[in-house]
């Protein structure tokens, strides 16, 4: 959500339907609702709600639509524009779409993205994000909300929405057990996961002894590689593996299930690469077994949901889950 204008449609494009920022412009504005049913990690759907952010749309969301729209939510994104000159009338917007989501789904993860910092001069953006990050808690009511500053035009934007995805994956920690597991096994200093459509990071192990001078590099990764694949595919060619060898370090972009990339980053004096490549090509038989027990268990879930809720229409459960 958000004002109309502020970029919402824009981002939901690049992340999810591999448009480059510059073909962004084509976009015409938001009508209503637009519903996307994203596919992500093969079993995990994002129902994706953009709603259009003109007053009239708004207006409507928030009085006639207001059980339909803010009931069911697991996570609000709301979009500020950071060259909107009416800030304090989005606030109030913000803060009655606040209200609306506290009746309907209390326990939704609210996201604030300051949006367009690319404006914005790059001395002052720190300080004009933390002045705004201030406002969106103090406005906020009591509930908990995370920002992020944001740009089409860089990592910014991949950077949000990993964060925002990582809250939906079910079954992280046993994800993340494994990962670690090879990460020792193969000896590496970095290994990073990323969903293989969007390319967000999905998780990683960090084992280097000196800490990297560039926290934000594993954002940069997933705009630099999509944006490859995406020249690959203009060629007709088709993007699956990467190999770079560097004095300090060598790094390995493979394939490591249907749904995700494996980057594995090994320090210069580690054995062959063709070792390396042997440790994934070993672990992704694990990983998809992993994956495929994950659908398994996330199916028998949603079919025991389904049930639960026919049962509730029958009246069987009398008010108590």
């Amino acid at each position: 959500m958000g004002k109309s204008g502020s970029g919402k449609s824009s981002m939901r494009s690049i992340v999810f339907s591999n448009y480059v920022a510059k073909d962004t412009r084509r976009l015409g504005a938001t009508i209503d609702v637009e519903h996307s049913h994203v596919r992500f990690l093969g079993n995990l759907t994002l129902n994706l709600w953009d709603c259009g952010g003109q007053d009239a749309f708004m207006e409507n969301y928030l009085a006639q639509q207001r059980d339909h729209i803010f009931k069911n939510v697991e996570v609000l994104i709301y979009v500020f524009d950071i060259e909107s000159r009416e800030f304090e009338r989005d606030l109030i917007t913000y803060t009655t779409c606040l209200e609306a989501l506290r009746d309907n789904s209390s326990n939704a993860r609210i996201f604030c993205l300051i949006h367009k910092m690319d404006l914005v001069q790059t001395e002052l953006r720190d300080r004009l994000f933390r002045e705004r990050e201030a406002i969106m808690k103090e406005k906020s009511a009591g509930m908990e909300v995370t920002c992020f500053a944001t740009s089409i035009w860089d990592e910014t934007l991949y950077k949000a929405w990993a964060s925002i995805v990582y809250t939906l994956i079910p079954n992280l920690p046993t994800l993340e057990r494994h990962l670690n597991a090879f990460a020792e096994i193969a000896e590496a200093e970095e290994v990073i996961l990323f969903e293989r459509t969007t390319f967000l990071v999905i998780s990683y192990v960090t084992r280097a002894e000196v800490e990297n001078p560039f926290p934000d590099r594993f954002e940069k990764i997933s705009n630099i590689v999509k944006q490859f694949k995406q020249s690959c595919s203009k060629m007709a060619s088709n993007f699956t593996a990467f190999e770079l060898r560097a004095h300090t370090f060598s790094a390995f972009i493979d394939v490591l299930t249907p749904n995700t990339y494996i980057l594995v980053v090994m320090p210069a004096n580690a054995a062959e690469p063709a070792t390396t490549l042997m440790n994934i090509a070993v672990a992704r038989k694990h990983f998809e077994k992993l994956e495929l027990a994950d659908r398994g268990s996330g199916g028998r879930e949603r079919e025991r949901e389904r049930e639960r809720e026919r049962e509730r229409e029958r009246g069987v459960l009398s008010g108590h889950h």
